[in-house]
C-alpha cells in the first residue's frame, strides 16, 4: 500500500464508526431475532440504493477540495435551508439514540450503579472534552482502533452461530400479508441502513480535515477506495448482526427490552452464548468501544456540518476543517449535548421509540439529501472527468425514485390509511 494512499485512508473508516452502531447492534440485531433471515434482501438493498448518495460526499470534496455543503450553497440558499431544516429535526433524537445505547452498554459491561441518564450525560461530557483537546486526530485514532476490534469479533461469533440458523427464512421480506407495525419496523431499519443519508455531509468534511492534517491531497481514485472499505465493511457487518440475531433469538420467544441498560445486556449475552461466557468481558468491550465510536463520530459530525452550514449561508470559503477554528462549532456542540440530554430523560424508558423515531425521521429526509447530493456532483465546479460515470448517476436516480415512493407510501399508511 503507497504511502499516499495511506494518509488518505480514514474519513472511510470513521463513516464504518459512525454507521456500525445503532443500525447495527439494534436495528439488524431486532431484525433477525425478529423475521429471522427475512429482511436479508431488504438489507442488502438498502445499501446497494444508497450507495451513490453515500459516494458523492467524498467524491465532491475530493473533485473541489470544498464540502458538499458548498455544493448545496451553488444550487441556492432553499437547498441550503432545506438541509439546514433536516439536520435541525433530526440531531437531537440521533444524538440521544447513540448515546443511550452507549451508556446502557457501559452499565452493562462495567455494572456501573449510576442511573443510565447521568451514564449518558458522562458520556456527552466525555467526548466533547476529547474533540476539544484532540479535535479531527483524536477522533481518526480512537475510530480506527475500535472499529477493526468490532469487525473482527463480529466476524468470528457469526462464522460460529452458522450451524444455529434457520435458513429457510432466507428472503426478500417477512412471509404473509405485511401489516403496519412491520411495515414502520422495516422502514426504520432502512432508515439507518448503513446510516443516515446526512453522513455524506459528514464524509465530506472528514474527507477535507483529514486532508488538512496530512498535508496530502487525495486523488479520486484514493477517496473512492477508502469509502469503499467503510461502506462494504459496514453493508456486511449488518447482514453479521442480521444473522446473529436470527440464529440466537429468533424463534426462542425472547423480546428486547425496552431500556438501555436491559437491552445492552441482552446483546452482550447474544456473544456470550454463541462465543462461550469467557468472551463476555471482551465482546461487551468491544461492543461498548464502537458504541462509543459512534456516539464520539456523531457528536462531532452535527456541530461541524452546522458550523460549516453558518459559513455557506455567510458564503464564507472553508474548504478545511473549522473545528477548532469556529465558535459556531462549539456553540452547536453545547447546543446538542443538552438537546441530547433532554431527550433522553424525555424517552429514557423508551429505548425502542427512540430509536424508531430516529431511524424513521433519516428514512423520510432521505430522499431530499439523495437529491441535493446528485445535484451537487454535477454542478459545474466539478470537472467532467471527476463526475460520477452513466451507471451510478442511474443508480442514484433509481433510489432517489424508489425512496420517495417509499417516503410517501409511509406517509399515506401513516396519516390516511384506516
Amino acid at each position: 500500500m503507497s504511502p499516499a494512499l495511506l494518509r488518505a485512508l480514514g474519513p472511510g473508516l470513521l463513516f464504518a464508526g459512525a454507521a456500525v452502531g445503532v443500525s447495527h447492534i439494534v436495528q439488524s440485531t431486532r431484525a433477525g431475532a425478529a423475521f429471522g433471515l427475512s429482511l436479508v434482501g431488504l438489507v442488502v438493498l438498502a445499501n446497494v440504493f444508497k450507495y451513490a448518495a453515500f459516494s458523492f460526499g467524498p467524491r465532491y470534496a475530493a473533485a473541489t477540495g470544498t464540502s458538499l455543503l458548498e455544493g448545496y450553497r451553488r444550487q441556492g440558499r432553499i437547498a441550503l435551508s432545506a438541509y439546514g431544516l433536516l439536520t435541525l429535526s433530526t440531531m437531537f433524537t440521533v444524538q440521544a439514540a447513540v448515546t443511550l445505547v452507549t451508556a446502557g452498554l457501559a452499565k452493562a459491561v462495567f455494572g456501573l450503579e449510576l442511573s443510565v441518564f447521568w451514564i449518558s450525560v458522562l458520556l456527552l461530557v466525555l467526548c466533547a472534552s476529547i474533540l476539544t483537546l484532540g479535535k479531527y486526530a483524536w477522533l481518526d485514532r480512537i475510530v480506527r482502533v475500535v472499529v477493526v476490534v468490532l469487525t473482527l469479533s463480529t466476524f468470528a461469533a457469526t462464522i460460529l452461530v452458522l450451524p444455529r440458523v434457520d435458513w429457510s427464512t432466507l428472503g426478500w421480506l417477512p412471509p404473509g400479508e405485511l401489516d403496519k407495525k412491520t411495515i414502520f419496523f422495516m422502514a426504520a431499519l432502512v432508515g439507518w441502513m448503513p446510516s443516515a443519508i446526512d453522513i455524506s455531509v459528514w464524509h465530506s468534511l472528514w474527507t477535507l480535515a483529514r486532508r488538512e492534517q496530512t498535508g496530502h491531497a487525495p486523488s479520486m481514485e484514493e477517496s473512492k477506495l477508502d469509502f469503499d472499505i467503510g461502506y462494504i465493511g459496514t453493508a456486511l457487518l449488518a447482514l453479521c448482526f442480521i444473522v446473529l440475531g436470527a440464529g440466537v433469538m429468533h424463534g426462542t420467544g425472547t423480546t428486547f427490552a425496552n431500556t438501555a441498560g436491559g437491552f445492552a445486556g441482552q446483546v452482550v449475552q447474544l456473544y456470550s452464548s454463541v462465543l462461550g461466557t469467557w468472551s463476555t468481558p471482551i465482546i461487551g468491550s468491544a461492543a461498548l468501544l464502537v458504541m462509543f465510536s459512534t456516539t464520539l463520530t456523531v457528536t462531532d459530525g452535527f456541530p461541524r456540518a452546522v458550523s460549516t452550514l453558518v459559513a455557506r449561508f455567510r458564503s464564507e470559503e472553508r474548504p478545511g476543517s473549522v473545528q477548532g477554528a469556529d465558535r459556531a462549532y462549539w456553540v452547536v456542540l453545547a447546543v446538542l449535548m443538552f438537546g441530547a440530554a433532554a431527550v433522553i430523560g424525555w424517552l429514557l424508558t423508551s429505548l425502542k421509540l427512540l430509536v424508531d423515531v430516529a431511524t424513521t425521521l433519516s428514512f423520510l429526509t432521505a430522499p431530499i439529501l439523495s437529491f441535493l447530493n446528485h445535484r451537487a456532483v454535477l454542478g459545474e465546479e466539478v470537472t467532467t472527468d471527476k463526475r460520477p460515470g452513466a451507471w451510478l448517476l442511474a443508480l442514484s436516480v433509481l433510489s432517489i425514485i424508489v425512496q420517495a415512493v417509499f417516503a410517501v407510501y409511509w406517509i399515506w399508511l401513516k396519516f390516511f390509511s384506516a
